[in-house]
């Protein structure tokens, strides 16, 4: 760890990440049993994480390393049709055209900036810049992006976590977040983000590195908007984020659209 240029910084906090994870891609019919050729691939990613972060209030660096399986070995197969059994959902029953067995690696990093904080008896507003990118097998890419968040005690955090590589951002700076302070445990607060994405490389749409496989033409631009709430009550902290994102690939139908809920306790 101490040969990783930014974490051995005496003056930063530091601290670790370890994550396990299972991602799935379907197309949009589901419960066609003929492969669609101009829909995404059916793709499971099971995969685990290892993550150095490094910050002050100002800043977050964090380096990823994610190491898994893409394809049948990934068991999302099992995972997705085990939970449409129990709510009941449609069945899913292209699998057998999924991606095949690969070994994945991807390497990402992202730096966090602080870069307006502002606070008058209690309410606030902060906006918090990002930039970083990842290269491997499974995707490479470069990204930017920004949040804005407006509010009564705003947690001294970087911001909401998405579900992706690098998202971490939920654990506090200083003594000055709500979910450590006593004279203020109550946050509530809105805020609105965008990112963008340059996609050189995405496994999920392009198909496997080294054999043939259902594959799309894939959007190269690739952009995010987004707004929602979050809540702290004393050390606990809720977030929900309503996200639409552009076209990913030729023939895709819409725009997506998808809601990101976070739950996390602080000790």
């Amino acid at each position: 760890m101490r040969k990783i240029p930014f974490i051995n910084q005496p003056e930063l906090q530091r601290n670790i990440t370890l994550s396990l994870g299972q991602s799935m891609y379907t197309p949009e019919g589901i419960e066609c049993k003929e492969l669609i050729k101009d829909d995404r691939p059916y793709a499971g990613w099971t995969y685990f994480g290892v993550a150095f972060h490094s910050k002050n209030y100002s800043f977050l660096n964090s380096l990823e390393i994610q190491m898994g399986i893409v394809g049948p070995e990934s068991f999302a197969e099992q995972t997705q049709k085990s939970a449409h059994r129990m709510l009941d959902s449609k069945r899913a029953d292209g699998w057998k055209h999924q991606l095949k067995n690969e070994p994945g690696l991807a390497v990402i990093y992202d730096r966090k900036t602080r870069i307006l904080s502002a606070n008058s008896r209690g309410i606030g507003i902060d906006a918090i810049a990002h930039a970083g990118g990842s290269i491997g097998n499974v995707y490479t890419f470069a990204d930017t992006g920004m949040e804005i968040r407006y509010g009564l005690n705003i947690p001294s955090d970087f911001g909401t976590s998405l579900i992706r590589p690098a998202g971490e951002s939920n654990a506090p700076i200083n003594a000055r977040d709500p979910r450590i302070t006593c004279a203020n445990d109550f946050s509530l607060y809105m805020f609105t983000m965008i990112n963008g994405y340059v996609m050189l490389r995405n496994i999920f749409l392009d198909g496997n590195t080294f054999t043939d496989s259902h594959s799309v033409d894939k959007k190269y631009f690739v952009g995010e908007i987004g707004a929602g709430t979050g809540v702290v009550y004393r050390r606990y902290k809720l977030s929900y984020a309503h996200i639409l994102r552009t076209k990913e690939f030729n023939h895709q139908d819409s725009c997506q659209v998808f809601g990101s809920i976070t739950f996390s306790f602080t000790y």
